[in-house]
């Protein structure tokens, strides 16, 4: 899918929802396979008197539904943003102490998706405040996706895969080569945990916010697709250029993803540092297999067969 916060902050509106509907379906995402359009932090002002969550009126004139309503209607499934805490990160309303109304006005709302963060969340405790919206969730009389992100900070490989369909693993991601790196080490040490229904987050991507080059937004997003990682683009869908949009909609990268047996890829093999080869199972026995070098210099890197879990005589 598509979230707001990578590349517009706070500066989320109406009018930038339904555009970037419109240029998902336009440019081809929809048809790769993307499918969540999601409004990150700032969308909510206040409470009412009776507790209901508020959008902002002058960001959001018509409300919420209405924009649901509209992605929908381009083949597209919507996505919010809350926080378990008792304000968002940007010091929007939280959820603790509404989690049941609040699924009920997000599933009143169309919404199929919901993201939530762990800011001021002081004293709690991450598994039983997610668990708790999880079970509103369920009671909701909506099927809606939870994303927990709580940045790995509770060890939530050991207990999210109860709760959530997808965790994060990792610190907020950043447009820069080693912020990506660095997400990519951390999300790597827990791919036992994922799998089908469950995945491992290393956070949204960064193809095309213009902080990397090309090569690094290609590696970057191969990546991503060998560790089962969800993708999540981060980008201006309305202004990228055709080499963002070729990398976010490579078909054979996504497919690697999206493979259905849901194993997340590992390392198996490095030369120091820099030289590695990753290899990730595939249904009916089939591998997908990167080769990536992490220094700025060429590199010759070796992929025996038997490593990668080919045979021996394959071609």
């Amino acid at each position: 899918g598509w979230n707001s916060w990578n590349h517009f902050a706070c500066d989320v509106s109406d009018k930038l929802i339904r555009e970037t509907a419109d240029a998902m379906v336009a440019s081809g995402m929809r048809d790769a396979g993307y499918r969540y359009v999601v409004i990150d932090d700032c969308w909510q002002v206040a409470r009412r008197a009776d507790g209901t969550i508020v959008a902002d009126s002058v960001r959001f004139p018509a409300g919420i539904k209405p924009l649901a309503d509209y992605v929908h209607g381009r083949g597209l499934r919507f996505g919010i943003y809350t926080d378990a805490g008792t304000r968002t990160c940007q010091g929007r309303p939280g959820t603790l102490g509404h989690e049941v109304q609040d699924a009920r006005t997000y599933a009143a709302w169309g919404v199929d998706y919901v993201k939530e963060d762990w800011c001021n969340a002081t004293g709690l405790d991450a598994p039983t405040q997610y668990a708790r919206f999880r079970d509103a969730l369920a009671r909701s009389g909506r099927r809606i996706v939870l994303s927990i992100c709580e940045w790995g900070s509770n060890q939530p490989w050991e207990w999210a895969p109860r709760i959530g369909h997808l965790w994060r693993t990792t610190d907020d991601i950043e447009d820069t080569w080693p912020s990506m790196l660095g997400n990519l080490d951390q999300s790597a040490q827990h791919a036992g945990v994922a799998g089908p229904g469950g995945w491992n987050d290393p956070d949204m991507l960064e193809v095309g916010n213009g902080g990397m080059t090309a090569d690094e937004y290609r590696a970057h997003f191969s990546l991503w697709a060998i560790m089962a990682a969800p993708l999540i683009a981060g980008n201006d869908l309305r202004t990228m250029t055709a080499e963002t949009r070729g990398i976010l909609t490579n078909t054979e990268v996504i497919a690697v993803d999206q493979d259905s047996l849901g194993r997340q890829g590992m390392l198996i093999w490095a030369d120091g540092p820099e030289k590695q080869v990753w290899a990730k199972p595939l249904a009916g026995g089939a591998r997908a297999v990167a080769l990536f070098n992490r220094s700025d210099a060429p590199a010759k890197i070796p992929a025996w067969f038997s490593r990668t879990g080919l045979r021996s005589d394959s071609v």
